[in-house]
């Protein structure tokens, strides 16, 4: 029996695989399945922070990975409470009625593999098989969620977090030179009201009962915040500032995506409530990869995803701001 990791491989089961394969011998397909765990395990590791969905969005692994559409119900109450006389008997009646929504479930897949010659090679120097493909293959599975969370996927009808449909619209002022929308013409005050304007927007649509915490930005409008003093006397930076003083926000970060994700491909910010109650990331079976296949004179190690997008549960607690 051989141990890697904690992870056992049994005599019977090299002697199994050996004898599927037909083109290892014993010793060169247990170094082979030792080495795959080893990429698959130090692959699940691997961490890139740049793709952002993971982290700026609630992901939700609820969902059974053999699950074909993911439904959800939505509830209102109606009706509502009046004062009455004693002995009356025409109290309002209040009721709820639900309805639901569905978003269909995906597979993403991609492959990568080795050659016989490359894992009798890697064995014969004591070298490991090379990290890099399990890695590209990896990040080609997480560059591919990314890229649904945000922007959803046409050619599927999955709908991406940032151009949701029914959340609120908040129109930028503008004030800035020569009459613009964009920060970097405008004051430091004129920003923050910027900021403060739009999480008020969602508060005024939903009569208060939403109130977003995160604020999304594109990267330069972020170093804007960054960089940029207030006036006035006051030292601190306009990102210091606003996140001392808005009581509503706990989050400021930023996003490529929203570079150019406004109306006539300007800059777009966003604000939302960062909880799962609001807004989840559909991942029923998270990244993993199959048993190694034999193809032609190698091996071929395919990799599997389930995603359903984003999900909104209440769009009017998202807003976003065009042209800054």
């Amino acid at each position: 029996m051989v141990k890697k990791d904690e992870i056992y491989i049994t005599d019977s089961q090299i002697a199994e695989f050996h004898d599927s394969q037909n083109v290892l011998d014993a010793n060169e397909s247990a170094f082979f399945l030792r080495e795959l765990e080893f990429v698959k395990a130090k692959s699940y590791d691997t961490k890139y922070k740049q793709l952002k969905a993971t982290i700026l969005l609630p992901v939700s692994t609820e969902a059974d990975p053999a699950a074909a559409i993911i439904t959800y119900q939505k509830y209102t109450k109606v009706g509502i409470a009046k004062i009455i006389a004693d002995y009356a008997d025409d109290a309002p009646r209040v009721d709820v009625y639900g309805v639901e929504a569905s978003v269909k479930v995906k597979r993403i897949g991609d492959s990568y593999g080795y050659d016989r010659d490359e894992i009798r090679r890697s064995q014969m120097a004591g070298k490991s098989l090379d990290q890099r493909r399990a890695n590209a293959a990896r990040r080609a599975s997480d560059e591919k969620i990314n890229s649904i969370a945000w922007n959803g996927d046409s050619d599927y009808n999955m709908i991406g977090f940032i151009d949701y449909p029914g959340i609120t619209e908040y129109t930028v002022p503008a004030d800035g030179t020569s009459t613009t929308k964009t920060w970097s013409t405008k004051t430091p005050d004129q920003i923050v009201r910027d900021v403060s304007d739009m999480i008020t927007a969602v508060i005024d649509a939903t009569n208060g009962i939403e109130i977003p915490n995160t604020l999304l930005l594109p990267i330069d409008q972020y170093m804007i915040l960054v960089n940029t003093r207030m006036t006035d006397g006051n030292d601190k930076t306009i990102l210091t500032y606003i996140m001392e003083n808005n009581p509503f926000l706990t989050k400021i970060d930023w996003l490529t995506e929203l570079k150019t994700a406004g109306a006539s491909s300007t800059a777009r910010m966003m604000v939302y409530p960062n909880d799962s109650d609001h807004v989840t990331l559909e991942i029923p079976m998270p990244y993993s990869q199959l048993s190694p296949q034999q193809k032609g004179y190698g091996f071929e190690i395919l990799t599997e995803t389930k995603c359903a997008g984003v999900i909104i549960y209440y769009p009017l607690s998202v807003a976003y701001g065009d042209g800054i």
